[in-house]
């Protein structure tokens, strides 16, 4: 890996692991286009839930896809926002480090991408959104049955998550995330199409001393008896309100 992209995980992605550079196939490594194959899917899933002995199907796909959208925010939003590059995250051109467990522990890129000189506003994010995120959730829709909104749902809610810590980064600038905030705060992409990343994330009132994160749809986990609800969700945050306000 060039010195560029590796120099990117300080700060507050100082936990994370750095992407692979490499065009060679490792036996812990799979084409990411396999995850358009339900067969693929179905032995994937098989191990990451055996965890979970009798969770729903589209519980465990979506927590699985938390994983996977985790590790593709951090690493695109870094090189995308930081370094002005757009990285090669098109399905067929993605090789995904697998953990044991059946999710993904990272990804293996065949370069360091392109300037994205030649890009403005949400255009810069359309390798992500087009050649990514849209042909993956339409596959683990298809397969799991879940509605296509819980995993872009979860994909924006990391997206989001990276945006609001990169300006804590030592490599950062002032403006440096004004894209991404355009891009949330935009209801259409540039083409007009429907914004599936718009406003994945809400900061409503607490009682506590800053505002409460809360996520925009449920993740679904909660199907998953071991789990319950994660701590942004908003069926949990509307439960707790409305129990405030029934003892008040």
């Amino acid at each position: 890996m060039s010195f560029a992209l590796s120099s990117l995980y300080i700060g507050p992605m100082e936990q994370l692991t750095p992407p692979r550079v490499s065009t060679r196939a490792t036996p812990d490594t799979i084409a990411a286009a396999e995850l358009l194959d339900p067969a693929r899917l179905e032995a994937l899933m098989a191990d990451f839930s055996a965890r979970y002995p009798g969770g729903d199907r589209r519980a465990l796909v979506s927590l699985w896809t938390k994983w996977h959208f985790a590790t593709v925010a951090a690493t695109t939003l870094a090189a995308n926002l930081i370094l002005e590059r757009d990285l090669p995250l098109a399905l067929d051109d993605l090789r995904l480090i697998l953990a044991p467990e059946g999710h993904i522990a990272g990804l293996c890129l065949k370069d360091e991408g392109r300037p994205l000189a030649e890009l403005d506003g949400t255009a810069r994010f359309t390798t992500l959104i087009d050649e990514h995120l849209t042909p993956l959730i339409e596959s683990l829709a298809a397969y799991s049955g879940a509605s296509p909104k819980v995993f872009w749902s979860n994909a924006g809610n990391y997206f989001e998550y990276f945006v609001s810590v990169l300006p804590a980064h030592p490599m950062a600038t002032e403006a440096m995330a004004e894209p991404a905030q355009r891009l949330m705060a935009s209801r259409s992409l540039a083409d007009g199409r429907r914004n599936p990343l718009y406003q994945p994330v809400r900061y409503v009132a607490a009682n506590e001393a800053s505002p409460k994160r809360v996520r925009r749809l449920c993740c679904i986990r909660y199907l998953i008896d071991e789990l319950g609800y994660c701590e942004n969700c908003p069926l949990e945050c509307r439960g707790h309100r409305r129990r405030q306000a029934e003892t008040t």
